[in-house]
């Protein structure tokens, strides 16, 4: 016996990882400079110096034991209490270090969270179309449902479609800003908007509606856009946070939860994110990358190079005649399909050396993505292909 639904998540790969692993073929097939993958967000750049001389430091300070052992399940004091003080500096709050759970990576954080706010098989979670695919699988990871708001290309949020979708079930609403896949970031008075709705909905049907907002990518903004902090604007708000971004550690897998202390039963919903992460046995995040992070909570990415790559892509791609939305964070380009399906239009671009991913499983069938966390070389070397795609 075995579970057939956690089979087919084990046997079939995302459509992203799908595409990443066949570029790895095909690299070895062809060589690197033939293959334009722009399927994975990997980030490109090098972690930060100071986060390469924190790694060293912790290695030659402390004993084996001490960076190798085990933490408290919920992280190291020193680790949330910089991570607090980051916040507090940067966004005028006024969090401690009991507000921080640290987990390996985003992808933990969120399961842990909806398993926190899981009531019972009836609950359910809402994403707003496009978003990222695992949303999906983290949610009926922990036996809840899963809705979606469809895409509406004339504004941030469609806030009628989410009103409408709304119920007594209703545990929380997932944002992403900056998004994956489209680099949208969400203006504050779209958050005001969004805010006042769920306020709205939460005294009609007496319990709080929780925004979970997945943040992995906060501190890649461009052209000097201020990214509101989602507590500051809606109390009920519970924060998922990743480094692998913002310092170029995806493999490390280090982020945290933080719960507001202005979220109604902020101490209970700390608790019970605690308690998923010991059942989904998620406690104790790696310890080198928390002493790490001590060091580093406020340490931020250079930026040059992406914001390189996205003016260069945007620009080139809409003198082509390609349907663009502007990133304004990030690093991918979503792009309406010149074919209509955004499967076909994959297909094709595949048959060209060219990865990019196609939208259906991001909730936007007509479009792809194209991640540009690339050696901007990838870029100018594929152009001549898109050139010939769109014809």
């Amino acid at each position: 016996m075995y579970s057939k639904n956690k089979y087919e998540l084990g046997s079939q790969r995302s459509a992203i990882r799908e595409l990443f692993e066949y570029g790895k073929k095909q690299k070895e097939l062809l060589g690197e400079d033939n293959v334009f993958d722009f399927s994975l967000g990997n980030p490109s750049i090098p972690a930060p110096k100071k986060v390469n001389k924190a790694i060293k430091r912790a290695i030659n300070r402390y004993s084996s034991n001490d960076i190798h052992g085990y933490t408290s399940a919920q992280g190291l004091v020193d680790t949330r209490k910089a991570i607090s003080l980051d916040l507090n500096s940067r966004f005028g709050i006024s969090s401690d270090c009991e507000d921080f759970y640290i987990t390996c990576g985003a992808a933990a954080a969120l399961a842990c969270v909806f398993g926190a706010l899981r009531e019972n098989s009836k609950t359910e979670f809402i994403a707003l179309a496009p978003f990222f695919p695992e949303y999906k699988v983290f949610v009926e990871g922990v036996n809840a449902k899963f809705k979606v708001v469809p895409f509406d290309e004339d504004s941030q949020i469609n806030l009628k479609a989410l009103e409408d979708i709304i119920n007594e079930n209703t545990a929380g609403v997932i944002i992403n800003s900056p998004n994956n896949p489209s680099g949208i970031v969400y203006k504050k008075e779209t958050l005001d908007s969004l805010g006042a709705l769920l306020r709205k909905k939460s005294q009609e049907l007496g319990h709080p509606i929780y925004i979970i907002s997945d943040e992995p990518y906060r501190e890649l903004v461009y052209d000097n856009i201020t990214l509101p902090f989602v507590p500051n604007i809606y109390e009920n708000t519970i924060v998922c946070y990743s480094y692998s971004k913002s310092l170029s550690l995806p493999g490390e897998r280090i982020g945290y939860v933080y719960v507001p202390k202005s979220a109604q039963n902020s101490k209970e919903i700390y608790a019970a994110v605690a308690g998923t992460g010991r059942a989904l046995g998620y406690v104790c995040a790696p310890s080198l990358l928390q002493r790490v992070i001590t060091e580093c909570a406020s340490v931020k990415p250079d930026l040059s190079v992406y914001d390189t790559n996205r003016k260069l892509l945007f620009e080139s791609l809409t003198q082509m005649g390609y349907s663009c939305m502007h990133p304004d964070g990030a690093f991918y380009l979503f792009v309406k399909s010149p074919k209509g399906d955004g499967n076909e239009f994959s297909n094709l671009a595949k048959d060209k050396n060219i990865l990019i991913v196609p939208g259906e499983s991001f909730g936007c069938k007509d479009y792809v993505r194209i991640s540009y966390c690339v050696d901007t070389k990838t870029i100018e070397r594929a152009l001549p292909y898109f050139k010939e795609l769109i014809k």
